[in-house]
């Protein structure tokens, strides 16, 4: 079969700097691992992986959200689906609550 591609960087604080592309090996995936550090830093690494996990982690200055995807080039965003997830579920709730929270 044909290999599958990623786009490549580590530790770029920028999405614009993870242009790069790269061919994996077979069994490999792409991987978008993006640590955010106290709301202002964004550490973005991607690449292939053959055992990609994704997964969202808490630490005391940040958080780190990891995802993985199996098609060519597809991580070409910096915004894993999980993180993606979280900031619509805060969209709706301030969506749902904003008249309550405004009519005081």
């Amino acid at each position: 079969g044909s290999s599958l591609q990623c786009y490549s960087c580590k530790t770029q604080l920028s999405n614009s700097n993870c242009q790069m592309t790269v061919t994996c090996n077979e069994k490999e995936i792409c991987k978008t691992e993006v640590i955010r550090i106290g709301g202002v830093f964004k550490i973005i690494s991607k690449g292939c992986d053959s055992s990609c996990k994704p997964g969202y982690d808490n630490f005391s200055v940040g958080h780190r959200n990891t995802s993985c995807c199996s098609s060519n080039l597809c991580n070409v965003n910096a915004a894993g689906s999980v993180r993606y997830s979280y900031g619509m579920a805060a969209g709706i709730a301030a969506s749902v609550l904003w008249p309550f929270l405004n009519n005081r």
